[in-house]
């Protein structure tokens, strides 16, 4: 088959990694082929991390006036929810994402932006509508979208993406789901007026982390409200009415359902690579759909790379951007960046926030090093007592051999933005004495991690 077009450089999808790798590649002078969908920005811009950190600000503020009499701040009513005004608020703050990367792209004269599915016809032809566009060099980058389990096709129920576009609160919103997208949503409608249960088929939540994590998350989100159902096999969904849906489990044997008003599906991600008839170019993906790529994020077939979710090496918004670091590093020849540099690093937006980097204490304790361990809760750090917001607590782990720190978790005020010391100290290779005997501005939390250090053990395995 003959192309329509040739160009230097391919992308397939606009997310964190193909928009500004094509802003890249333009500027080296390529003419580059932009190819998306759906709304340019990806996942992170228009259902993922934008829109709902913007809910979680919404919600916050609600809970701030809750809580405001414990602290000495009388309110004599209830605040008013208004979502439909919360959602307008989400959608300027991401329409003006989206506005700013389609200015860009429309005032850059190397890259032409091609609307709609692209389809491998060859290893380096792709079609996209009616066009069929060929470059040396194509991009994958089309991200992962919700995975839908068997057994609720035939009943009304939300993804992350449909449940932002609510305009009035649910009564009841039940959640299948008990891991990252469904506790940060479990906690933003329980905040907003809802009651919430959520539903695990695990023993626990968020059953990658230790399992005491798991327990703490989960006291404090019982603590506001919301209710757990765990080892609930979800066997399936059915409507009830027009108002009801109804979620038929197997808990421990026993066959019950529980009736809510909204269903929210957050049983995980699948990626997106299904729809580039990735057969026709002979490229493989492994047993869960993602793309194996080598440390340049080069697929199997030679000039053709994976980057962003969609090759299974980071679930974030960091790891895509970084995807796009080492593509524009190897191109501009210093070729220092690679995947394995990464240190695994989240957060869980629930509030307080909870946020990992590193190794696990449970990883710890089954690897043949040895390793050093301090935790310590909030509620003996000053600064949490003074903001009224003592949940939580923080842990590091040390090699004992090296003294760097390899793991450290903290749940509790500002752990989001305080968990990035641990990671500089990571990433620089730091022996640990070196916060330990650091001296850090007060009052903060972060003025007690050399008092965190002092108090390490060896961890007891």
């Amino acid at each position: 088959m003959k192309p329509d077009s040739t160009f230097d450089s391919i992308i397939i999808g606009s997310g964190q990694s193909g928009n500004p790798l094509a802003f890249f590649l333009a500027d080296q002078g390529e003419k580059v082929a932009l190819i998306e969908k759906g709304r340019l920005g990806g996942t992170c811009v228009n259902t993922g991390c934008t829109p709902t950190k913007a809910y979680v600000a919404s919600a916050r503020r609600a809970w701030e006036l809750s809580q405001a009499n414990r602290i000495g701040v009388k309110v004599s009513t209830n605040p008013k929810i208004d979502l439909a005004e919360i959602w307008k608020r989400k959608e300027t703050i991401i329409g003006s994402s989206r506005k700013g990367l389609e200015k860009g792209m429309e005032e850059n004269d190397k890259i032409r932006l091609f609307r709609g599915v692209g389809k491998f016809l060859e290893p380096h032809l792709i079609q996209v509508a009616k066009h069929r566009l060929t470059a040396k060099k194509i991009y994958i980058n089309v991200g992962t979208r919700p995975r839908i389990i068997p057994g609720f096709d035939a009943v009304r129920y939300y993804t992350n993406e449909s449940l932002l576009e609510l305009q009035e609160i649910p009564e009841h919103l039940l959640i299948v789901g008990g891991s990252y997208v469904g506790l940060e949503f479990a906690q933003i409608f329980r905040r907003l007026g809802s009651r919430v249960t959520v539903l695990e088929k695990g023993e626990r939540i968020i059953h990658q982390e230790d399992p005491e994590h798991s327990q703490l998350i989960q006291d404090i989100l019982e603590a506001e409200g919301i209710r757990f159902e765990l080892q609930s096999n979800c066997l399936s969904g059915k409507n009830r009415g027009k108002s009801q849906v109804e979620v038929q489990m197997d808990c421990h044997g026993e066959k019950k359902a529980v009736r809510g008003s909204h269903l929210l599906l957050a049983t995980g991600r699948e990626p997106n690579t299904d729809l580039l008839q990735l057969e026709l170019a002979n490229i493989s993906t492994d047993e869960k759909g993602f793309i194996p790529v080598n440390e340049k994020l080069e697929a199997e077939i030679p000039g053709i790379f994976a980057i962003g979710d969609c090759n299974g090496k980071g679930a974030f918004t960091h790891t895509a951007f970084h995807d796009f670091e080492i593509i524009q590093d190897h191109i501009s020849g210093a070729e220092k960046k690679k995947t394995s540099d990464r240190i695994l690093n989240y957060a869980l937006y629930i509030d307080p926030p909870f946020a990992r980097a590193g190794i696990t204490k449970t990883q710890a304790l089954t690897s043949k090093k040895n390793y050093l361990f301090a935790e310590m809760p909030m509620s003996q750090i000053n600064r949490a007592k003074e903001k009224g917001e003592t949940q939580g607590k923080m842990e590091v782990l040390i090699e004992e051999k090296s003294g760097q720190i390899v793991g450290a978790m903290i749940c509790g005020t500002g752990a989001d933005e305080i968990i990035g010391i641990f990671l500089t100290a990571m990433y620089g290779k730091l022996h640990f004495e070196v916060l330990m005997n650091g001296v850090f501005t007060h009052p903060t939390i972060t003025e007690l991690i050399p008092t965190l250090l002092q108090s390490l053990q060896p961890l007891k395995k």
